[in-house]
């Protein structure tokens, strides 16, 4: 009796009962099979041979599904994607690569219906340009979506570096507004005479310099987004303006008698309390109420768990992809350095501190010479820095010769203290002490 064969149906049918929605790749990303409910998800037919990464991401800025698979690594990743009424919906995507006997055949590619089944969940998520494992970014992710459906205004709360902008463009990129304008203008970066010209424009001889007409923020953003940020900064006096703005929905520019009709929806963010601000006097309460209907809180650095390293390995990808010094690693000093530091400048700062390492340091892994030093010592300054050609503390990660240099310096820079010299280090005092007997420095 002849052996029997299983028909590509069979086969379709397998996978969909095991996986639900699934593409099936080859190794050279081209769709060789798609189940029904996959299909019914992307709202299209999915034709045998088209390349996933056109299919999933088309020409958007934000790749995150292509990137991965052209680099081979496997990824979970929220997929904004058209749904009825012209608004956006998030599907959640996991690659995963089917391997035999070491060698990539294929991948299989699980589809969810919105992120938020996914925020729950364990492992790093991909949304919008933010990377997380955090269990309360993914929440916020979730409300972020409801959020940027609606035409409610937006306040973003968070520290300076938490990334306050990129959820404003995840807003924008997820709303009906997605093809219209997207505007910033940093309310604290300007002085109140210049800001009002940004915001709402002015008219050619208005002012010294005016030579010509300049339209302003509100209406270069019409049909968009006008992101706000540093809003609590704002002088009393522009904040009236402002209000006018946002309840009449028109604009007089400087030197100008008659309003303009303006059509924008307004994302606003600050790192500090506009409620605070409000009980000082310093902000108007009906101001407030008008930005802050739908509030999003972006937790500092500190407080996710994790997401350091995470974010430290995109980064050093990213920076690995610039050219010049390639890191494979972190040695085992700079991760714990990674996890105990408090990150004052959020994720701002952790980007500064890889660029930082990648200019001073040399070799595939990254050590503990290669960090500013406030990471490896909370008590040391900018004003008492450490010279760029110092020697490398390697501690475990490197050889005695080097190790031997580096207990050399750290005691040098702590006038002997071997309590500070080991916190420098990475280590505890009491391995410093054995260290300083094996290398014969206690002598």
């Amino acid at each position: 009796m002849p052996a029997a064969k299983a028909t590509p149906e069979l086969l379709q049918d397998a996978v969909e009962a095991l996986g639900g929605a699934v593409l099936v790749l080859d190794k050279a990303l081209r769709v060789v099979a798609a189940t029904p409910l996959a299909e019914r998800l992307l709202g299209v037919t999915v034709k045998p041979g088209i390349l996933a990464p056109k299919l999933l991401c088309g020409q958007a800025q934000e790749r995150p599904v292509a990137e991965a698979l052209e680099a081979g690594r496997p990824v979970v990743a929220a997929v904004p994607w058209p749904g009825t009424g012209g608004r956006m919906r998030m599907l959640a995507v996991r690659a995963t690569p089917m391997e035999a006997a070491g060698e990539l055949r294929g991948w299989l590619l699980l589809l969810r219906q919105e992120a938020g089944e996914e925020t729950d969940s364990h492992g790093p998520l991909l949304f919008q340009g933010l990377w997380t494992q955090d269990v309360g970014m993914k929440r916020l992710f979730r409300v972020l979506q409801k959020a940027a459906a609606s035409s409610a205004n937006v306040l973003v709360r968070g520290e300076t570096g938490s990334g306050k902008e990129l959820v404003a463009r995840a807003v924008h990129a997820l709303s009906p507004r997605r093809s219209g304008p997207f505007r910033a203008l940093n309310c604290a970066a300007l002085p109140a005479t210049l800001l009002e010209s940004e915001l709402f424009g002015h008219e050619r001889g208005s002012f010294t310099g005016a030579v010509r007409d300049y339209p302003g923020h509100f209406r270069l953003a019409a049909g968009g987004t006008l992101f706000l940020d540093e809003v609590a900064e704002l002088p009393l006096e522009l904040q009236a303006k402002l209000l006018r703005v946002v309840e009449t929905r028109s604009v007089i520019p400087v030197g100008g008698r008659d309003p303009i009709e303006v059509d924008v929806r307004l994302v606003a963010a600050t790192h500090r309390s506009l409620r605070q601000a409000v009980e000082a006097g310093r902000f108007r309460a009906d101001l407030m109420y008008r930005l802050r209907v739908v509030p999003l809180f972006l937790p500092p650095l500190r407080d996710r768990p994790g997401d350091a390293l995470l974010l430290a390995e995109k980064m050093i990808d990213t920076l690995n992809r610039m050219g010049g010094r390639q890191v494979e690693r972190l040695g085992p000093s700079v991760i714990r350095a990674f996890e105990r530091y408090s990150w004052p400048g959020n994720v701002r700062e952790l980007r500064n501190v890889l660029e930082y390492a990648f200019v001073v340091g040399e070799g595939p892994v990254l050590v503990d010479a290669d960090l500013p030093p406030e990471l490896l010592d909370p008590e040391e300054r900018e004003d008492h820095p450490p010279a760029v050609n110092r020697p490398p503390v390697l501690g475990s990660d490197g050889e005695p010769e080097a190790e031997l240099a580096a207990i050399r310096r750290a005691l040098e820079r702590t006038k002997g203290n071997r309590d500070r010299a080991a916190r420098l280090l990475g280590m505890s005092r009491s391995t410093l002490w054995r260290r300083i007997k094996a290398l014969g420095l206690d002598t």
